[in-house]
């Protein structure tokens, strides 16, 4: 048995089985090529359409979803958000309401407190005022009734001191005459 060789030179190939320039390039190997690079993008194309972009495609849809439902659900909180907005003024403005009412009550019932006890106090002002004239008018009573008999006193003594004699009803009548104006 002989071992058969083959010459493997050509044009692309020396004979030491060294490549002549780029292998890349070789007219020779093209169709070589060509075929094997058509079955790799077969394969990749199929790898593609049946793994990864399925992936790809489910990953979208679903970040798709997310977005989608994130702004359904900013959109029903801002909608929640002017509603609670709304009864909040609501609320304070009834509050201001009733804040209002409460105070106007207030002042009601302290307004009438105070009639009340100015009556009160208006009343035991003339009680006072009522006895302080009583009071006064006493003074004024015995006040004359003291002047009366000091001029009485006086003018008997005067009359005596200039060496005259006087009774005592002339002094009275006297006094009183002039005391009366």
């Amino acid at each position: 048995m002989a071992t058969e060789t083959t010459d493997v030179a050509g044009v692309c190939v020396d004979a030491g089985g060294s490549a002549l320039g780029m292998p890349q390039l070789c007219a020779d190997w093209m169709p070589n090529q060509i075929f094997w690079l058509v079955i790799t993008l077969i394969a990749v194309y199929f790898v593609m359409s049946r793994v990864a972009l399925p992936r790809i495609s489910a990953v979208l849809a679903e970040r798709s979803g997310t977005i989608t439902n994130d702004i359904a659900a900013a959109e029903e909180l801002k909608n929640k958000a002017a509603q609670a907005e709304a009864a909040y003024d609501q609320a304070l403005l009834d509050a201001r309401a009733e804040a209002n009412k409460i105070v106007a009550e207030a002042k009601a019932e302290i307004q009438a407190e105070l009639d009340v006890e100015l009556q009160k106090a208006d009343a035991q002002i003339a009680a006072k005022t009522a006895e302080s004239e009583a009071a006064i008018a006493e003074i004024r009573e015995g006040a004359v009734k003291s002047v009366t008999e000091v001029a009485k006193a006086t003018a008997k003594e005067l009359v005596v001191a200039m060496g005259g004699t006087a009774d005592a009803k002339t002094i009275t009548a006297a006094v009183t005459a002039r005391m009366k104006g």
